[in-house]
């Protein structure tokens, strides 16, 4: 079946509100870097840092550069832009930089952020006191909406073009929500996929100063339908809400989980430093 075009969307690569993300990890190869000259590793060196500068005037407007622990990579990046050109360029750049037949790339994710449908709108939020026993005429509904109207304006903005917290540790990875026989995520009423949601939500927020998280929605873009990145101002916190997030029934019921890839926040120069690329 045909559908005639929308006259007034706008054809461009760049969504009207939210951006593009990608999850690179790469390993260096260690035989091709002993290949290099110490003249052509020193060129690749200051290639890889200017592909990697977050305040170069063709970067994409969030890059952020980890450590990966264990073997599934030596490093990965998060990259965020209203262009996904612009996010793939970077990859680009690497590749065909001095140091690029010493990368092998190893798992990416792409994606884009979203402000989820279960996030409540105001009126919702609203509805939702209501049903918990506010008086809607009364000072504490008034009050108590009006704090979520102000915090929904912030929390729109974050999930849609998101800063990165100033915390050292991170993990990645992409999730899929069931289909199978009797626990179809899809197939559930939405008041079910909101109460569940809300519950998984309420047990996030006690971790709230420890841990912070970022959904991205894979559809259309990658294998996996959702990837979550998280950050941590200690690493034992990953663990713990990871742990207690399993326990939710919207996870331990309806979720699945492809591979994890903890990192830690660095530079450029300090990847080259770890990994002891001269």
């Amino acid at each position: 079946m045909s559908h005639a075009p929308d006259a007034s969307a706008e054809i461009s690569l760049v969504p009207p509100e939210a951006w593009h993300c990608s999850h690179l990890y790469y390993r260096f190869n260690r035989r091709a870097l002993q290949g290099l000259t110490p003249a052509e590793q020193a060129t690749g060196c200051e290639a890889f840092l200017q592909a990697l500068d977050p305040q170069a005037a063709d970067a994409p407007a969030r890059l952020q550069v980890s450590i990966v622990s264990g073997h599934k990579a030596d490093f990965g990046l998060m990259l965020l832009d209203g262009d996904p050109l612009r996010i793939d360029a970077i990859h680009q750049r690497l590749m065909a930089g001095p140091l690029g037949t010493a990368l092998e790339p190893g798992y990416s994710f792409v994606s884009m952020t979203e402000v989820s449908e279960y996030v409540p709108t105001v009126e919702q939020y609203g509805q939702r006191l209501v049903a918990e026993g506010e008086d809607p005429q009364g000072p504490g509904y008034r009050a108590k909406l009006k704090a979520y109207e102000g915090r929904e304006v912030a929390m729109r903005r974050q999930r849609l073009t998101p800063d990165f917290p100033p915390w050292p540790s991170t993990c990645f990875y992409p999730m899929n929500k069931k289909r199978d026989v009797g626990e179809n995520w899809f197939l559930l009423p939405v008041a079910d996929r909101q109460r569940l949601m809300a519950e998984h939500g309420r047990t996030g927020m006690t971790f709230g100063g420890r841990v912070t998280q970022l959904i991205t929605v894979g559809l259309g873009f990658d294998d996996w339908e959702w990837g979550v990145t998280l950050w941590a101002r200690n690493p034992e916190f990953l663990k713990e809400i990871v742990y207690r997030m399993r326990f939710d029934e919207a996870s331990a019921r309806y979720a699945e989980f492809g591979p994890f890839y903890t990192s830690y926040v660095t530079t450029a120069a300090g990847v080259l430093d770890h990994c002891r690329v001269k």
